[in-house]
């Protein structure tokens, strides 16, 4: 195994990776394992991008879909992650059965590093010899031979009631928000959301010392090849020039980056384009889905046949600094109901975002009916928006309590709210966010932030008030009144 003899000279930054654009430590390539934790293996699968990108844990191979970049908060070093478990995947996607037996595990990687699943869906197999008395709460799904699958769509909490499912098998499953309670194949999933804990002796080592962490024969830490006295954000701000192609000039967007990283630390990574790579994803721009007052967005597809949408920035306020928050809050989170921003392009004058496609655009064309009276076919029934209103609600909960930062969004509205083919909400345009850390729950902002109507009114006056997360809920109250309203609360 090579040695990483001087971090700044061997070890690079970060690495390039096929669809992922850039990962960084605690992952690394096959190729320098020395320079991580956690290889990840067909980055290079020259001459073509590879279309899966894997990892290997414990003998057991998983497609990785997103890499995020650590994040550091009280001395704690974390990113998010996700692995699709591929044996887990087909039994889903071919509505087996088998799938709700099987056992996944992401166990502890090292002495180092540990994976973390966010969320997990428990269902008891019982055998229908048994006679089950559930709880009422419980639902029960009977299409498998055999067994019948009871489970509850929230978290349970009430021990006693489990005394039923003793003669039962208890599984766990990775999960996602409850799209369909009745049918446990919409909501486990084989793309298993994954927080990376990294020991903060060791994320010190490598950022602070530009070293390797390393074990004794007595098994006790030591930070090979270390160089002392140099400071992770320093090593940071050079890996963030490089990522967004800027050189050391004081030009205006270069001075809100610095800026940016010296409140909040690096700038999450993701997949970066330049300008002709984003003329090649639209087809030279030729299907526009819409245009607001920050540009246009045109519908794409990406290089393995993903269709995406692509905003190009052709308004930008402040000089780059919607730009700057769009990047930074949304490439840190991973949650169903918020958005998923695939990559960016920063290219001289030319920015752009690219997110995943939703089909069914925004919330705001399906619930006025002045808009659409005669158009009854985009009318969507009361139990469709009440589980939009519970996506949202999801999300906005996520942002403000899930992440390892709070992320206040300052524009909730219909408008901002992209629907998926099955109508799952998603949150998007985070160009008004402000990054906090978790336990702030008052925030400091000049002037208001938002659209008119959804404005939470201590953003316009401090007497009514100080500005935290309950500013986004107040907007959240108006964008419900007029889902039931059917009509713009004016």
């Amino acid at each position: 195994m090579l040695l990483c003899n001087g971090f700044e000279k061997d070890c690079p930054a970060s690495f390039s990776c096929g669809y992922l654009g850039n990962i960084s430590f605690p992952f690394t390539t096959t190729q320098r394992q020395d320079c991580g934790l956690l290889p990840i293996h067909n980055c290079d699968d020259a001459p073509r991008k590879p279309k899966m990108i894997q990892f290997q844990n414990k003998g057991k191979w998983f497609e990785v879909g997103i890499v995020n970049p650590l994040e550091f908060h009280a001395g704690n070093a974390t990113c998010t992650c996700v692995f699709r478990d591929m044996n887990l995947y087909k039994l889903l996607q071919d509505k087996s059965c088998e799938a709700f037996r099987y056992r996944y595990i992401l166990p502890p990687t090292s002495h180092f590093v540990s994976l973390h699943i966010d969320s997990h869906a428990t269902l008891f197999m019982c055998n229908r010899s048994l006679h089950v008395n559930p709880p009422t709460y419980m639902h029960n799904y009977t299409n498998c031979p055999l067994y019948d699958f009871y489970y509850q769509p929230f978290k349970i909490t009430d021990n006693a009631s489990l005394s039923a499912f003793t003669a039962c098998t208890k599984a766990q499953l990775p999960a996602k928000d409850f799209a369909d309670a009745d049918d446990p194949f919409t909501f486990v999933t084989a793309d298993i959301t994954t927080q990376v804990n990294i020991k903060e002796e060791c994320a010190s080592c490598h950022y602070n010392q530009r070293g390797r962490c390393q074990l004794d024969s007595n098994g006790r830490f030591y930070c090979a090849n270390g160089k002392k006295g140099l400071r992770w954000n320093v090593k940071m701000g050079i890996a963030i020039m490089v990522t967004f192609g800027v050189t050391v000039k004081e030009d205006s967007t270069h001075h809100i980056i610095e800026e940016y990283m010296k409140e909040h630390g690096p700038l999450p990574a993701a997949a970066r384009y330049s300008y002709s790579d984003i003329k090649k994803i639209t087809n030279s721009f030729k299907n526009k889905l819409g245009q607001g007052g920050y540009g246009s967005v045109y519908k794409g597809k990406l290089h393995d046949e993903r269709t995406v949408a692509v905003k190009i920035l052709s308004e930008l306020k402040g000089e780059g600094e919607d730009f700057i928050n769009e990047v930074a809050s949304i490439s840190r989170t991973s949650h169903v109901n918020v958005v998923r921003l695939l990559g960016f392009c920063l290219d001289g004058s030319k920015k752009a975002l690219i997110y995943e496609f939703m089909p069914n655009g925004s919330l705001e064309k399906f619930i006025y009916e002045e808009k659409n009276p005669l158009q009854d076919d985009r009318q969507l029934d009361c139990k469709t928006l009440f589980h939009i209103a519970v996506g949202v609600a999801r999300g906005l909960e996520y942002l403000h309590r899930g992440c390892n930062t709070r992320i206040l969004h300052f524009d909730i509205k219909p408008h901002n709210i992209l629907l998926d083919e099955d109508f799952c909400p998603r949150i998007s345009d985070f160009g008004l966010a402000k990054i906090c850390p978790r336990k702030e729950s008052i925030v400091s902002i000049f002037g208001a932030r938002g659209t008119p109507g959804y404005i939470a009114p201590e953003l316009f006056s401090r007497h009514f008030g100080s500005v935290s997360h309950k500013s986004d809920v107040y907007s959240y109250g108006m964008m419900v009144l007029e889902m039931v309203g059917r009509r713009k609360c004016e």
